[in-house]
């Protein structure tokens, strides 16, 4: 036998993945997620301008490009017909915290209207559980109900979403959610009210 030194035999066996390594992953995709749907939008918010002719930049590309939402109020009447955080979220796009709105966690079936203007948005068949802390639905009541406008601000780039009828801020949607769409759309529940199936004044739109 050759009496040269031999180098240590190389261990073959796969190394196991430290269960903790997993959970840290996992929470700091969970803050990940919980910190891009709380961050404010900087974009100037549609109740901004206090005239009844209020219009409103949907292509940012397009500064020409622009809307009247059917559904008009003054500045002086929305604070009168809007609770003052209900204000700060859906004319003030602002953000609540997670884990704290009414609707996150809410299974019942029906339908979420816009708590500005009463339009339908959205409904329980496509809510789901994305576990960001604000309610999540994976699509929309029915098709132009919402008009959505680039949100750039704190370093993201983010996709806003308005209620197409009064211009009230809503959320954001993320391409992060289930199948088929593959949407998520991140609501405030302050910016949504809740009517169960058995509240309905009228039939949730068919999709088109």
């Amino acid at each position: 036998m050759n009496s040269g030194s031999y180098a240590p035999a190389q261990n073959l066996r796969p190394k196991m993945t430290n269960p903790r390594t997993h959970l840290y992953l996992a929470l700091l995709a969970l803050r990940l997620a919980v910190a891009t749907c709380a961050a404010q939008p900087t974009n100037p918010p549609a109740g901004g301008n206090p005239s009844t002719n209020a219009t409103h930049t949907v292509n940012p590309s397009n500064p020409n490009q622009t809307m009247t939402f059917p559904f008009q109020r003054t500045d002086e009447e929305w604070r009168k017909i809007l609770t003052p955080e209900q204000y700060q979220v859906l004319r003030e796009a602002g953000t609540e915290r997670p884990f704290t709105g009414k609707y996150w966690n809410m299974k019942e079936p029906g339908v979420y209207r816009c708590a500005a203007c009463g339009a339908v948005l959205f409904t329980s068949r496509d809510k789901f559980d994305s576990g960001c802390g604000w309610p999540s639905f994976s699509d929309l009541a029915a098709k132009g109900v919402v008009v959505e406008r680039s949100d750039t601000s704190h370093g993201m780039r983010r996709t806003e979403v308005l209620c197409a009828n009064c211009g009230s801020h809503l959320g954001h949607v993320f391409e992060d959610g289930p199948a088929p769409t593959g949407l998520r759309y991140c609501i405030n529940s302050v910016s949504i009210d809740f009517s169960g199936t058995n509240q309905l004044g009228e039939k949730a739109p068919e999709k088109k």
